[in-house]
């Protein structure tokens, strides 16, 4: 009766711990396909979308305000000349990249990290640009936010691995030579305004966007890997504290 009763304890145990790993085997498919929502790239590019048609369609007059006027900028134009562009050639080719590579950081670091970098990258490429431009400038667009979402997506994913370096190189310059094209497009609007001239193509906004990405990139890597170390160290105290 013992052994009858064991045996079956046995076989009951077998059966239901294959049962526990087959029903984890199912469910960590479905948990890894499960779509991330992504949300706050389409709102940026709403936003920018409705700056513009505020501003060239409707002429709205308090749009002119978010400009970042080298003269004497306002704190809040720092931010919000990133929304603003020249003509419609300007806008549709960051629309464009803001929605690749602004969806890629997005998937990877989620809807706040967006805007953060979004944010921090736009506004730090307008300073740089304020702090070297000529004092009659005005600056708009979103091409160093651009720019640094690109260096950021590219970092995040960063491997090795020859394929994607190429891979790399060869989606940089095209972004490189796009936004270039779509900054020289918008050349019909330089001159006076509101006695300051438009940067046709704001080089020092791109590299600065791009620069400042790397720079987020690299603060992030050393704030995250804090935990690890720490954890470290006082596993290492515990095993000291055993083997005295």
């Amino acid at each position: 009766m013992l052994s009858l009763s064991a045996s079956r304890l046995r076989h009951v145990c077998r059966i239901k711990d294959s049962d526990m790993i087959s029903q984890l085997e199912i469910s960590r498919p479905e948990e890894k396909k499960r779509p991330k929502h992504v949300n706050g790239v389409f709102w940026i590019l709403l936003l920018n979308l409705g700056i513009f048609v505020a501003d060239h369609l409707f002429q709205v007059r308090g749009i002119k305000s978010l400009y970042l006027y080298h003269n004497w900028p306002a704190w809040y134009q720092f931010v919000t000349a990133t929304f603003c562009h020249a003509n419609w050639n300007h806008l549709s080719s960051n629309l464009f990249f803001l929605y690749i590579f602004g969806k890629l950081v997005e998937e990877e670091e989620g809807n706040f990290a967006l805007w953060l970098c979004y944010i921090l990258t736009g506004a730090g490429a307008n300073l740089v640009s304020w702090l070297v431009l000529p004092r009659n400038s005005v600056s708009i667009g979103a091409s160093g936010a651009v720019f640094g979402l690109f260096a950021i997506s590219v970092l995040v994913k960063m491997s090795w691995d020859w394929r994607k370096i190429l891979e790399v190189f060869i989606l940089g310059q095209f972004v490189v030579e796009k936004v270039m094209e779509a900054a020289q497009a918008s050349t019909g609007l330089a001159g006076n305004f509101s006695g300051g001239h438009f940067q046709n193509i704001n080089h020092i906004a791109h590299l600065s966007g791009a620069l400042i990405g790397v720079g987020l990139v690299w603060i992030i890597s050393k704030v995250s890997s804090l935990p690890s170390e720490q954890e470290t160290s006082t596993l290492d105290r515990k095993s000291d504290r055993r083997s005295s």
